[in-house]
């Protein structure tokens, strides 16, 4: 395991442990309950700057980045589950058992994976725009804007802080599927979203895995109280999604008006306030 200051991220380190042949990067800071934040695909720990350092304050926080995301390796996989293994390692390795598991899109259903396949291990799931249910759908489409995405975060690796310090580029990075208001978005906040894939190594796989994952088949295992959390005007994950993971879960859905897909950089401030309620039920 190896630690280092982290930037960005006031109070965090940053740690690395390896899983089978590749090295997990991870963030850590506070004590208390544990609590885990898994990004999205192509995010990275950065997308949480406006969630994690409040948290915190009386929880143990643990920001992982998944495997070919950030500055963790790639896996060779064609599931979820080695993600949610590589995740449940990090924890492991952190004393960190059992979790309260808050998961952006992709990070969502890859804590379903882990509640399903140690229930032990997960005391509590929020899926905030939880991607998964409409994923297999329009594939082809999907996966090329994505893959776009990705590469254009690498062709402006050098030009994130001007793009996002720029109404119109804030439109052009997140107009449509990312916020609902992208010239609202805080330009430092938009330009922790575009730090990730300057870094990535692959994300294609975690993409294939997604697509080809129905988690509706297995909800039915899931033990722990939920939560789903959902921007009204998400056009990436469709608003129809969060009340079918709601209602075959049985938990609340809680949505936050005039927001997008990118909740946890758009309306943190919601977003926490429902975090905390959850947390503070969970005993």
């Amino acid at each position: 395991m190896r630690t280092s200051a982290t930037p960005g991220l006031e109070g965090f380190v940053e740690r690395q442990i390896a899983v089978g042949e590749a090295r997990i990067r991870y963030l850590a800071a506070g004590s208390g309950p544990p609590v885990v934040l898994v990004h999205g695909l192509g995010g990275a720990a950065p997308n949480w700057r406006l969630i994690a350092p409040d948290l915190a304050r009386d929880h143990r926080v643990l920001i992982p980045e998944l495997p070919g995301h950030g500055g963790s390796d790639a896996l060779s996989a064609t599931t979820l589950d080695p993600f949610a293994d590589a995740v449940l390692a990090v924890l492991e390795a952190e004393n960190a058992l059992p979790v309260v598991w808050i998961g952006h899109s992709l990070g969502g259903i890859v804590g379903l994976r882990a509640a399903v396949r140690r229930p032990e291990a997960v005391r509590g799931v929020v899926l905030a725009a939880a991607a998964g249910i409409t994923s297999g759908r329009g594939t082809a489409v999907a996966n090329v804007t994505m893959h776009s995405f990705v590469h254009l975060g690498k062709v402006v690796t050098t030009q994130r802080r001007r793009l996002a310090r720029s109404p119109l580029g804030r439109t052009l990075a997140f107009g449509w599927w990312g916020v609902a208001d992208p010239v609202a978005l805080e330009p430092e906040m938009a330009e922790a979203f575009l730090e990730g894939p300057s870094r990535h190594t692959n994300t294609t796989s975690a993409g294939r895995a997604l697509v080809a994952t129905d988690p509706r088949l297995e909800l039915d295992r899931v033990q722990c109280p939920c939560l789903c959390l959902w921007g009204t005007h998400d056009n990436w994950v469709p608003l129809a999604d969060g009340f079918e993971y709601a209602r075959r879960l049985r938990a609340p859905l809680r949505t936050i008006a005039d927001c997008g897909h990118l909740l946890i950089g758009e309306r943190p401030e919601v977003v926490l306030r429902a975090l905390r309620e959850f947390l503070a039920g969970l005993g």
